[in-house]
């Protein structure tokens, strides 16, 4: 993977880490779904700033991940791309005081482990 498609893949990463960050924010705002209040709440979404910006985030992230595909095998993007989730328990650990359990930093590092041999070159 060179440089400049490794900057693509971090873009692509990035930017749905913010974009999950802002649907999280907008979500807390929108409180919790049932069925007496389900359309209420999908009309509400795009009165929500904080669930635009998310969506705009994941777009921009979605750009960013066609861009790599023009230029890296789906074999390698694909796999890459689950640093999104490493990235998201942070954010939720972080951000959200999310506790972090030792099976989900075993996962995570199962990921990463993971990532790293499938970009691996010899």
């Amino acid at each position: 993977m060179t440089l400049q498609e490794f900057c693509l893949l971090l873009m692509s990463v990035l930017t749905s880490v913010v974009g999950q960050f802002f649907l999280k924010a907008g979500a807390t705002k929108l409180g919790k779904v049932s069925v007496e209040n389900a359309v209420s709440h999908i009309i509400r979404i795009i009165t929500v700033p904080e669930l635009i910006g998310g969506l705009a985030f994941y777009a921009l992230g979605a750009l960013a991940y066609i861009l790599l595909l023009t230029r890296v095998n789906l074999s390698i993007a694909g796999p890459s791309i689950s640093l999104v989730y490493v990235f998201s328990v942070l954010l939720g650990y972080f951000l959200f005081k999310e506790p972090i359990p030792i099976t989900r930093i075993i996962g995570l590092s199962l990921i990463i482990s993971g990532v790293i041999l499938v970009v691996w070159k010899k």
